[in-house]
């Protein structure tokens, strides 16, 4: 992936080298949200496992929606920028990886909505860890199916599209995706419910299930 340096003075922030522990008889608690709890607390060390943790996830979750790296790139400095700017106002026990999602798809829509075009490549790659012995008919049906995909999640309504990507694209649990999109887990599932039986109608439960249900 390629390296994204943050704007000052989130670039000279370092990962510590201390590990958090839990209270017994908690579950633990994830190693990011932990670290977004110290630098929201004035530790600026611990924002680099904040930045580990999150910016891979965001740039994968950007990239799909723009299919423009430069500008998916930007947009996760954006977002690492404003969960710098906001970190006073994280919530201590709260978890971080629905507050960046929101904040990154905040952005996003914002893009869209001052008329800044997003540049959709329904081209599709074959999977880089396919076996180079694989058929030349296969990969055209991985990328025909590729472009279908695309195409019918294009025609759904933008909220079940929404619910539909954070679940199975970005692997958000119902939970988080709640969080990212103001809403409740009931709403989620049934968005994605019916995104997923919408893409079904459309492409056939044997495409469908190469997707995985989410």
């Amino acid at each position: 992936m390629v390296a994204l340096v943050l704007p000052a003075p989130v670039a000279s922030l370092r990962v510590p080298a201390g590990a958090h522990g839990t209270s017994e008889g908690v579950a633990p608690r994830a190693e990011a949200d932990v670290a977004m709890e110290r630098y929201a607390a004035g530790d600026d060390a611990a924002f680099g496992v904040v930045y580990d943790a999150l910016a891979p996830r965001l740039y994968g979750y950007l990239v799909r929606q723009t299919r423009d790296v430069a500008r998916a790139e930007d947009l996760v400095q954006q977002t690492l920028l404003q969960m710098h700017r906001a970190r006073a106002s994280f919530i201590a026990g709260a978890e971080v990886t629905p507050w960046a999602f929101a904040i990154a798809r905040r952005l996003l829509v914002d893009g869209l909505r001052r008329g800044r075009r997003e540049v959709l490549d329904a081209s599709g790659e074959p999977d880089p860890g396919a076996s180079p012995e694989a058929r030349a008919d296969d990969l055209v049906q991985a990328k025909q199916l590729a472009r279908r995909l695309e195409q019918e999640l294009a025609k759904l309504p933008p909220a079940q599209r929404a619910a539909f990507e954070l679940v199975k694209n970005e692997g958000l649990s119902m939970a988080e995706a709640a969080q990212v999109l103001g809403t409740t887990v009931a709403a989620v599932k049934l968005r994605a419910h019916r995104a997923y039986e919408a893409l079904r109608a459309a492409l056939g439960d044997g495409a469908m299930a190469r997707e995985g249900k989410p």
